[in-house]
């Protein structure tokens, strides 16, 4: 097997006594589209920000596209592309000109140049619009845009931070589409995010919580790995305290969760069989009236929630 693209061994980073990042260690494939998950405040943002050389670890290391985070941050700069949860690039630059910019920041330049900006207006789909100003275009075709930026100049890795954050479903699975083009090109991809259906086009995800990685297999073996049985409850009436609901389902006999899941509610349980004999009457008790309640597969998000639960809960705030 070829060496991997992302090698890191008890990455930690601490701001004063504040942990945010705590003896992290994985590795990252060549090729691999890599999701990094985990609820706000769990060092997502933290892990892409060393491994990009935009922070030194307080302590452990590693490699990125063999250069060695600790001493040679700028030679990983050079060799990755990175697109930030905050919109990175000029909104009062045209097309044109935002392209131009990034191709000087990498030295792409002459016939290649020209190859690569037919490249990136292709896959933003901007080909008309060269000379329109970056910050009147819609955010789908400015997310594209982005990409197409970060990878002007060949990375063999990129780093993505929350790329698809305030998009619309179908801005986010044709960004996706994308992004399985440019691994399937052998571009290793990093990619951390909120929407856990995007993290099922990853083939391997690493669920961070508190500074920690708790979880790291690919999506399925994720989800199989919550040993906790789930019940999906559909009630016969629209509730209107929802909230006040799911607290109350928190209570019931067996329960150990209870998550909102659109219409319906998931309950993590100790033992399906007894949760199903009791729920329906403590429910109808309580003047609520149960339409079903059966055994489900859990999604990646009911594992997430579930171990995340086990691990000590997210950080509030």
């Amino acid at each position: 097997m070829s060496e991997a693209a992302i090698v890191v061994e008890g990455l930690t980073r601490r701001f004063g006594e504040f942990t945010a990042v705590d003896g992290v260690t994985f590795s990252v494939h060549p090729g691999e589209i890599f999701g990094l998950l985990g609820p706000n405040g769990a060092g997502k943002t933290t892990v892409i920000r060393m491994l990009t050389g935009l922070l030194l670890p307080t302590s452990g290391g590693g490699r990125v596209a063999g250069a060695d985070l600790l001493r040679e941050s700028e030679a990983i700069k050079l060799r990755i592309g990175y697109m930030s949860q905050l919109f990175s690039l000029y909104a009062d630059l045209t097309v044109d000109e935002n392209i131009s910019f990034f191709a000087g920041l990498y030295g792409v330049a002459g016939e290649r140049l020209a190859a690569r900006r037919d490249y990136v207006l292709g896959i933003a789909e901007l080909e008309g619009q060269r000379q329109t100003l970056t910050g009147r275009l819609p955010l789908g075709w400015k997310q594209r845009l982005a990409l197409g930026c970060a990878v002007l100049h060949e990375p063999g890795i990129l780093f993505l931070d929350e790329p698809t954050s305030g998009v619309d479903p179908v801005a986010r699975r044709r960004f996706w589409t994308l992004i399985d083009s440019l691994a399937r090109q052998g571009t290793t991809v990093m990619v951390s995010t909120h929407y856990l259906e995007e993290a099922e086009y990853c083939h391997r995800v690493g669920l961070m919580n508190r500074g920690q990685l708790i979880a790291l297999d690919r999506p399925a073996a994720v989800r199989a790995s919550d040993p906790e049985q789930l019940l999906e409850l559909v009630l016969a009436h629209r509730v209107p305290d929802v909230a006040g609901l799911v607290a109350t389902l928190r209570q019931g006999p067996g329960v150990e969760d209870a998550v909102l899941f659109g219409r319906r509610v998931h309950l993590s349980v100790r033992d399906a069989g007894t949760a199903r004999g009791a729920l329906p009457a403590w429910l109808e008790e309580r003047g609520i009236a149960v339409a079903s309640l059966e055994p489900v597969a859990p999604s990646l998000e009911d594992a997430m929630v579930s171990l995340i639960r086990r691990a000590g809960g997210a950080v509030e705030g």
